[in-house]
């Protein structure tokens, strides 16, 4: 027969009793912990995401078309009004009620034009963002494995840093802008023309970070214990390389996006970039030039938009850049 076993057995003499603890957080837990206690990236995301709301889902509730141009009277009435709140300062400014922003000299809604604009601006630089990210990484990756393509690739790279890259890009626009633009319209190729140029180049900062990082995780021992078993070269990178070289091709991934962005208002900026009647920022502020004078506030909203997404962009990945790297985390 067997004796009962206590409820409440004492502890050993000379064992120590050890408690469980809270399991390890994963490092995405903890880079999520660092980058919300960075106040101006936390910011930043929010900023960019309202902008990004605001120029997706704000043409679903202000129903007005861009490109809207009034007729006879209706244009001498909307032609050239001011913002509403002008009229807290000028009593005699002419103001329309149902555009809050205002109009441009050919009665078109400002309000509807700005979120047209900022539409077509972010998507330009998002996809721009992409092409360029997988260029950058995808020449990064194999510099950095592959020792024989390692010296040709890199210069190639310093090539295009020596490039004067916008005149280039101009002279790109004017010899392809009419055959992409009547093969696939006006706007989507100057789209796909625009994505193109601002992608190839602007990859080699990408290129250079991610062949770095290989070139340094090439020899650890993991990969080394990969290579012993008969791993492939692609598998090895696809596998092993690339999800450990993520944090930095995430932060160029949000630089890229502000790169993007400035880029193509300076194109249709200079008038190299979409078609007069086709809204982007960089248009807004090509069409506002000669009359900023007398309506400075059609130069001010394109100029602050491009500048506050820019600027939260840069916040968000100077965060991402604390959080993603284990050597200042917790700083």
């Amino acid at each position: 027969m067997t004796e009962p076993v206590p409820a409440n057995p004492t502890p050993q003499p000379g064992i120590v009793e050890v408690t469980p603890t809270r399991p390890p957080r994963s490092q995405w837990a903890e880079v999520w912990q660092q980058l919300k206690s960075h106040k101006g990236a936390m910011a930043g995301a929010f900023l960019f995401v309202f902008i990004l709301l605001s120029v997706t889902i704000g043409p679903l509730i202000w129903r007005v078309d861009p490109q809207f141009l009034p007729q006879g009277r209706d244009f001498i009435n909307l032609r050239d009004t001011r913002p509403i709140y002008t009229a807290l300062w000028d009593s005699g400014a002419k103001v329309n009620w149902a555009h809050p922003l205002g109009t441009d000299n050919l009665g078109r809604d400002t309000l509807a034009r700005l979120m047209a604009g900022g539409r077509v601006s972010i998507a330009v630089g998002l996809t721009a963002m992409v092409l360029s990210i997988l260029l950058g990484t995808l020449i990064g990756v194999v510099a950095g494995f592959f020792k024989r393509l390692d010296g040709p690739l890199m210069r190639l790279a310093d090539l295009f840093f020596a490039l004067p890259l916008l005149p280039m890009i101009l002279v790109a626009a004017l010899l392809f802008r009419e055959p992409l633009s009547q093969t696939f319209g006006p706007e989507g190729g100057i789209f796909i023309l625009i994505v193109a140029l601002i992608g190839i180049t602007s990859w080699m900062q990408t290129a250079r970070i991610v062949r770095g990082d290989v070139l340094a995780l090439k020899e650890r021992e993991f990969v080394l214990a990969a290579r012993s078993v008969g791993t492939t070269p692609v598998k090895l990178m696809l596998r092993h390389l690339l999800p450990n070289v993520l944090s930095p091709i995430m932060v160029s991934a949000t630089l890229g996006i502000a790169t993007a962005i400035i880029t193509e208002s300076a194109l249709s900026f200079l008038g190299f970039g979409f078609p007069p009647d086709f809204p982007t920022w960089g248009r807004l502020l090509n069409d506002s030039v000669d009359r900023m004078v007398l309506y400075p506030e059609r130069v001010v909203w394109p100029g602050l938009l491009i500048s506050l997404t820019v600027l939260s962009v840069n916040y968000l990945g100077d965060g991402l850049r604390d959080a993603l790297d284990p050597r200042i985390r917790g700083r």
